[in-house]
């Protein structure tokens, strides 16, 4: 049987994927057969709801596991993302001790969490209740996002935290909660990084990170990350549509 996506991401096994910020499955058709190893589905930074959310995962199923960004370290939207069959969840800008806590609670059924019961999609409308509700909480991946200055000074505590399989650092908010929008490659900023690096490491909690290209992420995969978002659907369309026209025009 194939590894699930949480199984992989725990192994540190390399993971290849990008973000999906647009309500159009066959977006997620198409990089789901291009073989992408998982797909960012961001609901904190577009303008998409649940249900546009549950059309991608459907469009790519059953080959591509998908992880839900939700907009906030909220049991609301957390349950939602699990219910329409995210494989994972991204909660962002987790900054305590306090927040990882919660994010892993609302991911977690009682008697580890405080997630509620419903029927949905992943439950497969009702037809596999138990079959769901006796594995969910060893198959949901809880991946934190660290992008925030605060979050650093507290990464030591933060991937001890029972629960958490992962951290995914936000390199341009974290650059800008230091003063230093965009500046991912500053020095300050890049000592961050090696900072949570270092303690991810040494808790044997798998990396993430975002680049928006190829070329960006090639260091980081050296460096020890393996859960890697590289691009964005509109930055990919954007750029393919510029390098057809320098190359005509």
């Amino acid at each position: 049987m194939k590894p699930s996506f949480k199984e992989n991401l725990i192994q540190h096994n390399l993971l290849i994927g990008t973000i999906i910020t647009l309500p159009v499955p066959e977006i997620a058709e198409i990089f789901s057969a291009t073989g992408f190893d998982w797909l960012f589905v961001d609901l904190e930074h577009s303008a998409m709801s649940i249900k546009d959310a549950q059309i991608l995962l459907q469009a790519a199923a059953p080959q591509t596991p998908c992880a839900i960004r939700v907009p906030s370290n909220d049991d609301v939207w957390i349950k939602k993302a699990l219910d329409i069959g995210a494989a994972g969840i991204i909660v962002p800008n987790v900054c305590t001790t306090q927040e990882a806590e919660r994010a892993v609670r609302c991911c977690k059924y009682p008697p580890e969490g405080m997630r509620s019961v419903g029927i949905a999609r992943a439950q497969g409308y009702g037809d596999k209740l138990q079959e769901y509700l006796s594995s969910a909480n060893d198959d949901i991946a809880v991946i934190i996002q660290i992008e925030h200055i605060n979050a650093v000074g507290n990464i030591q505590d933060l991937v001890k935290i029972r629960g958490i399989d992962g951290v995914f650092i936000g390199p341009y908010d974290l650059s800008a909660s230091m003063g230093k929008m965009g500046q991912t490659t500053d020095t300050e900023v890049q000592n961050a990084l090696s900072r949570v690096k270092q303690c991810a490491q040494q808790a044997n909690i798998p990396l993430g990170i975002f680049g928006p290209t190829a070329e960006a992420v090639q260091p980081y995969i050296k460096d020890g990350y393996s859960l890697l978002a590289v691009g964005i659907d509109t930055l990919l369309l954007g750029n393919a549509g510029k390098t057809i026209m320098a190359s005509l025009k």
